[in-house]
């Protein structure tokens, strides 16, 4: 399974995928396409927290080309910890979902 890592401007790593990226393309057909405004909306966005989960964020960017009247990509991450063959905790920040959305 591939995966692709992009840091964010808070400077955390955080990958994406091959499987979730078949999840946003299934689940939100209008992403197809945007890949890169995934991408840029990990590296540069606002980020907030879930309230209900804290291991959880939206980021969000504000795009002009999107699909309808929509005119931001969000993208969902979970933050969290794996332990490595080390016996070391090191950051496990994946990309949950990303879809299109109007604010």
């Amino acid at each position: 399974m591939g995966k692709e890592y992009v840091q964010d401007r808070y400077g955390n790593t955080i990958y994406i995928t091959d499987e979730r990226w078949e999840h946003i393309y299934e689940e939100h057909p209008d992403m197809i396409g945007y890949d890169q405004h995934v991408l840029e909306t990990l590296r540069r966005g606002k980020r907030v927290q879930d309230e209900l989960n804290p291991s959880k964020y939206f980021y969000s960017k504000e795009f002009h080309d999107l699909v309808d009247l929509n005119n931001h990509v969000v993208v969902v991450v979970r933050f969290g910890w794996i332990t490595n063959d080390d016996g070391q905790s090191i950051p496990n920040n994946f990309v949950l979902t990303a879809y299109q959305n109007f604010f």
